[in-house]
């Protein structure tokens, strides 16, 4: 991901402009409506940036295999943050990024999300919530695989401390936090 540590996710046309803005290349479209996706893409890429769709956050948009195909063929985007399997599959036939995204809530549920990750084989994962840091070097000991944080990172200390353990980014909407970098 050209070595960006903050990856801004934007989801609205006001975050989008300050985004726009920015020497940040790659910026995660989320909570738009599907009708929107192709100016915004379109956008994105006349001003030179990477665009991420979060599959799942896209009002009216199915997020499965098929979503996908349509994300990557119609709109030619760079990459999908997804937590279903399939799409993360879809994103590797076609040689475009995808994030296996999934949630921490229990140990049970990283057992599951590391099961997972183990059969797909992705080259991103993003977990969340960030409160979980702790558990970056084992994720990526067992997914071997680049880990970014993402959900309730209020300051930059929580970015710094995701960072010193081994995420190789931070997912943010707060855009203080975009200068990170």
């Amino acid at each position: 991901m050209d070595k960006q540590r903050v990856i801004p996710a934007i989801s609205n046309h006001k975050k989008l402009k300050e985004f726009l803005e920015t020497d940040l290349t790659y910026g995660i479209l989320m909570n738009f409506q599907l009708a929107q996706l192709e100016d915004l893409v379109k956008l994105m890429k006349k001003n030179n940036k990477k665009v991420l769709i979060h599959s799942e956050l896209i009002k009216g948009l199915t997020s499965d295999e098929f979503g996908a195909i349509y994300l990557i063929q119609v709109l030619n985007v760079d990459g999908i943050i997804s937590s279903k399997p399939k799409v993360i599959e879809v994103c590797k036939k076609r040689n475009v990024l995808g994030i296996y995204r999934f949630f921490l809530k229990d140990t049970i549920s990283l057992e599951q999300s590391l099961d997972i990750g183990k059969r797909l084989r992705p080259d991103f994962v993003e977990v969340l919530p960030a409160a979980c840091y702790d558990v970056i070097p084992e994720i990526k000991t067992e997914l071997n695989a680049q880990v970014l944080m993402g959900g309730l990172i209020r300051n930059e200390e929580q970015a710094l401390k995701c960072f010193e353990v081994g995420a190789i980014a931070i997912t943010t909407s707060k855009p203080e936090l975009w200068k990170l970098n």
